[in-house]
């Protein structure tokens, strides 16, 4: 009786739990879809996201929105982003593809680049189908890691490290679901999406997105909580400042409307 209690105890709280995330979807909270809360609820069952799994990309952009309680045009990704240090705190290896497959959404490996380099993501079917990116910091952008815990390669992306360093806890909003995981200080984000913004090549619609999602949340981290930018842009790598110099005429162009903000960065990226 005691074992059928407790189950019934489940059920009653994931419907709760279901109402009211569809509550805060009403309110015009960001809201991942269900595919997205497949792969991120297998993670966290497997103890994967507290193993050192860290939400990066436009969902760890969504999940700030709503851990501050800002309004934003709707953002909408088909990419689930995951960032890792090289050593994850699990007691044994797991297989990330495994952990993949059983979401039972039909993920198929993306071949690498070169065609020989093992691959970094997964995808389902379609043009638009949903993809799994394993990312890790390293020098040479796009170079395949191994990363021997998840039986599996992540992609290299320079300045991870800084990204990465003390991760803050929040939550994602997906298909019914509130899933606790790791998200990249606030601050970090926004230079790094900036930094990201001047580095892309051949893929202008994505550089500027990354530009207004920084800009976006900087301009709630000065006007809600008085977030100094100036100040944390001293925790930035040499290598990153002058690469960031550059987006200054764009941060100039989407903070018209946010003087304040505007010249946090003015300050901060003076030569």
């Amino acid at each position: 009786m005691d074992a059928l209690a407790e189950a019934q105890r489940q059920i009653d709280f994931a419907q709760w739990a279901n109402a009211q995330v569809r509550n805060l979807r009403t309110l015009g909270f960001q809201m991942a879809d269900k595919g997205v809360a497949s792969v991120l609820v297998e993670l966290h069952n497997r103890n994967m996201l507290d193993a050192g799994l860290v939400l990066v990309g436009t969902l760890a952009y969504m999940a700030w929105l709503n851990e501050l309680g800002a309004r934003a045009v709707a953002v909408r990704t088909q990419d689930v982003d995951l960032a890792t240090r090289k050593h994850l705190r699990l007691g044994a290896p797991q297989s990330f593809l495994d952990a993949m497959a059983a979401t039972k959404l039909g993920f198929s490996p993306v071949p690498g680049i070169p065609s020989q380099a093992p691959s970094t993501s997964l995808k389902l079917k379609g043009r638009e189908g949903l993809r799994v990116d394993l990312l890790v910091h390293g020098k040479e952008l796009g170079k395949a890691v191994p990363i021997p815990q998840l039986m599996w390669h992540a992609e290299a992306v320079p300045y991870f490290d800084y990204l990465l360093e003390q991760p803050q806890p929040g939550a994602l909003l997906a298909g019914g679901h509130c899933i606790p995981l790791m998200l990249p200080r606030t601050e970090r984000f926004v230079w790094h999406k900036l930094y990201s913004s001047s580095s892309r090549k051949g893929f202008p619609e994505k550089a500027e997105k990354d530009l207004v999602q920084a800009a976006t949340l900087a301009a709630i981290l000065v006007e809600q909580q008085d977030e100094a930018m100036v100040d944390s842009f001293g925790e930035v790598p040499t290598g990153m400042r002058a690469v960031v110099r550059k987006r200054l005429p764009g941060l100039r162009r989407a903070l018209g409307s946010h003087p304040q903000t505007l010249e946090q960065f003015e300050m901060a990226l003076a030569p």
